[in-house]
C-alpha cells in the first residue's frame, strides 16, 4: 500500500487489478505537491474496504475488476458518498459510460490520459466537479439527441429554471468550474454551489455532465 506523509494533499486511492497500471499511476500522482495516494487496491471488495476504512478525497476505480466496478461505485455510493470515485478504464462504450454516471462516478476518464492531465481531473472533482472525456461526453450527447421525445420532456425541465438557474447552467455547459462562474457573475462560490444544486434537482439529473448534456441538447 503507498501512503505520504505530504499535509494537507488530496487523499486519493488507486483501485485496479493490473500490478504495473496501479504503480504507475500511483507513482504520477505521488509526485504531485498536492496529492498522496493512501491506499492501493485490486478488486470491488478492496475499494469499499479501503473507502469504508480510510474515507479517501477521491478514489480511481477500474471497471474490468475482480467484482466489478461498477459494483463497487454503488457499494462506495450507498456507504461512503463523500468519497469521490473516478472510473479509469479502456472501455468507452457509451452504455457503460452512463452506467458509471448513474452509478456514482464523478468522473469517467480513458487509460491512456496523460499524468498531469489526470492530476486536474482528481483536483476539479475534489472541487465539487464532474468530468467525462469530451470524446465519450460527445457522443452521449449525439445519442439523447437521437431521441426526439426525451427533448420535449427535457423542455419542460429547463421552463422551471430561474433566469440565473438558467445563466448558471448555460456556463457548466461551457465547462467553467464554480469558481469561475462565480468570478464570472461576480457572486460566491457557496452560492454558485447553491444554484447547481437548484438546477441539478430541477432537471432531474444526477450530476453536472449529464446537466451540460442536457443543455447542449436544448441549443
Amino acid at each position: 500500500m503507498a501512503k505520504s506523509s505530504k499535509h494537507d494533499a488530496i487523499r486519493v486511492a488507486v483501485v485496479d487489478d493490473h500490478p504495473l497500471m496501479r504503480q504507475g499511476i500511483v507513482q504520477s500522482l505521488n509526485s504531485e505537491p498536492d496529492l498522496a495516494v493512501v491506499g492501493e487496491g485490486a478488486s470491488a471488495n478492496e475499494a469499499v474496504e479501503l473507502a469504508e476504512r480510510l474515507l479517501p478525497d477521491v478514489m480511481l476505480v477500474d471497471i474490468n475488476m475482480d467484482g466489478g466496478g461498477l459494483n463497487a461505485l454503488k457499494r462506495i455510493a450507498a456507504s461512503c458518498p463523500a468519497v469521490a470515485c473516478i472510473v479509469i478504464t479502456v472501455r468507452e462504450d457509451e452504455e457503460t459510460v452512463s452506467q458509471a454516471l448513474r452509478d456514482g462516478a464523478r468522473g469517467y476518464v480513458l487509460k491512456g490520459i496523460g499524468g498531469s492531465d489526470l492530476a486536474a481531473t482528481i483536483r476539479a472533482i475534489h472541487q465539487g466537479e464532474v468530468y467525462i472525456t469530451q470524446s465519450l461526453a460527445a457522443r452521449l450527447l449525439m445519442i439523447s439527441k437521437s431521441k426526439p421525445e426525451a427533448t420535449v420532456a427535457n423542455q419542460a425541465r429547463f421552463d422551471t429554471l430561474t433566469a440565473r438557474e438558467d445563466e448558471i447552467l448555460r456556463l457548466i455547459a461551457k465547462g467553467m468550474i464554480n469558481k469561475e462562474i462565480g468570478a464570472a457573475l461576480d457572486i460566491s462560490e457557496k452560492t454558485v454551489k447553491h444554484y447547481v444544486t437548484n438546477i441539478l434537482q430541477k432537471l432531474q439529473v444526477r450530476n453536472r455532465v449529464e446537466a451540460a448534456l442536457l443543455a447542449k441538447q436544448g441549443g
